[in-house]
């Protein structure tokens, strides 16, 4: 049994193809990173500027949990999570608790699958709660109408 995740073979283009296709090779590399393979020099990796930018993203959070997992295990994980996401501390605790447990699963499927996309959301939607909660929006049930009123153009 391996632990390491299978190694996805990636699309390979030579060098010249970038050259004398290059519309191409972009339209490809839109869609996946293309290995570009140099007959003077190491591969490269030609990717989308976005998808460059969600790696670098996934692996700051990848090394905070880690950092946070591992840092003083005195103290709960939600509360060892506050320290590089303080904002978490503005959740109930019942949230930082779900927010603790959601973000290490959906990283550790996130990290097997090579998807960072689903924990970028995830993080994203939890922060955009956190300042929600901020800006005064609160999780009341909201005042609901007595019976159903009659409008002329809706």
């Amino acid at each position: 049994m391996t632990l390491l995740a299978p190694i996805r073979p990636r699309r390979s283009v030579q060098s010249s193809d970038l050259s004398r296709h290059a519309k191409d090779v972009f339209a490809a590399a839109e869609r996946e990173p293309l290995e570009v393979t140099r007959r003077d020099g190491k591969p490269l990796v030609l990717t989308t500027k976005e998808r460059s930018d969600d790696e670098e993203a996934v692996l700051d959070i990848a090394a905070q949990l880690i950092a946070a997992v591992t840092i003083n295990e005195q103290l709960p994980l939600p509360d060892r999570l506050a320290i590089p996401y303080p904002w978490l501390k503005l959740l109930s605790r019942a949230d930082q608790q779900r927010f603790a447990r959601e973000i290490v699963e959906v990283a550790r499927g996130s990290f097997s699958l090579r998807q960072p996309r689903r924990l970028l959301l995830e993080m994203q939607a939890w922060r955009n709660t956190a300042e929600a909660i901020a800006a005064g929006w609160d999780t009341s049930e909201p005042d609901m109408l007595d019976g159903l009123s009659a409008v002329e153009k809706p």
